[in-house]
């Protein structure tokens, strides 16, 4: 089970990394003009709003992911003060995107200095996407996994729907690794419970759609940031891509949007079912990042 966790944490920065070129433009004709079909990583445009990233590199929730990584290395477990740390560092003087949850969250940190209070009211999915690192440091103990997923989202988004979407991914997550195919583990983490009727609604809804075009859906559901939007979407694309990791998050990117934060929960998804060696070499030896990663990630599986 070790190994796919692993796989898990991997694909979903890869995923992320693999987005970052392309992240937040919704004309997705312009991605096939600009681009081509991305099946590599590559970098942002100049105009983009990750013009000071390289390939290889992440956008800022994956960067955040990292730092969550880090922070579970460092502590040998989730503890909140040191995530937001580390959280606040990687904003001093950051080359990459700055958020309104993010902007938010300081600001309320630098009032207060309370991690537990400070999070904004934002329902974007990317506070729920960042959590892979948590579903690899907890893969075998459910509660404490919910409990520190709650933990870290509500820091920066502390909007009921993102929590409830958070806690819906990584329940999720833990039913793969502990052998349920993903379309099995997220109805049963439907049944466990989405404390959210419309999120709930929106995710069975995304899990009919497996015979249908990723681009059409993703539209439908809407491209933009809101867990109402994006999670759907990603549950859509690990629905319909089970069995086919690499053309489920080519397809993601090239629907346009927020393909990072999709990305990220579809790639951890996919990646603990199929394990590493449906990842293409190239998505990790590419990542800036991966030998840092792995190395975490081998701490983690020692202790």
């Amino acid at each position: 089970m070790t190994d796919n966790a692993i796989s898990m944490v991997l694909t979903s920065f890869a995923a992320d990394a693999l987005a970052l070129g392309a992240h937040w433009i919704y004309d997705t004709d312009e991605i096939t003009h600009q681009f081509g079909r991305v099946n590599n990583l590559i970098a942002p445009l100049p105009t983009s709003y990750h013009q000071h990233k390289q390939q290889g590199d992440f956008t800022h929730y994956g960067d955040q992911a990292f730092m969550l990584l880090t922070s579970l290395s460092q502590q040998n477990g989730f503890e909140l003060p040191s995530f937001s740390t580390l959280w606040q560092q990687l904003f001093v003087g950051y080359n990459g995107y700055i958020d309104t949850a993010t902007k938010t969250t300081l600001a309320n940190l630098k009032k207060n200095g309370s991690p537990e209070s400070c999070g904004s009211t934002s329902t974007d999915l990317g506070g729920a996407a960042r959590i892979a690192p948590l579903v690899f440091w907890y893969q075998n103990d459910k509660e404490q996994l919910v409990q520190a997923v709650t933990q870290q989202t509500v820091m920066t988004h502390n909007h009921p729907a993102t929590l409830s979407g958070a806690v819906f991914i990584a329940r999720s997550a833990y039913n793969i690794l502990h052998g349920s195919s993903p379309v099995m583990a997220m109805e049963e983490a439907l049944e466990e419970g989405v404390n959210d009727i419309d999120l709930d609604i929106r995710i069975r809804t995304a899990l009919d759609t497996q015979d249908k075009k990723t681009e059409t859906v993703i539209k439908k559901f809407g491209q933009a940031c809101t867990i109402a939007s994006a999670l759907p979407g990603a549950v859509h694309l690990v629905a319909k891509y089970e069995k086919d990791l690499q053309a489920g998050l080519i397809a993601n990117v090239m629907a346009g949007g927020d393909s990072a934060a999709r990305g990220l929960v579809a790639g951890m998804l996919l990646g603990a079912y199929q394990g590493k060696q449906a990842i293409p070499d190239a998505w990790l030896t590419d990542m800036n990042k991966y030998q840092q990663i792995f190395s975490l990630l081998n701490h983690g599986q020692a202790d």
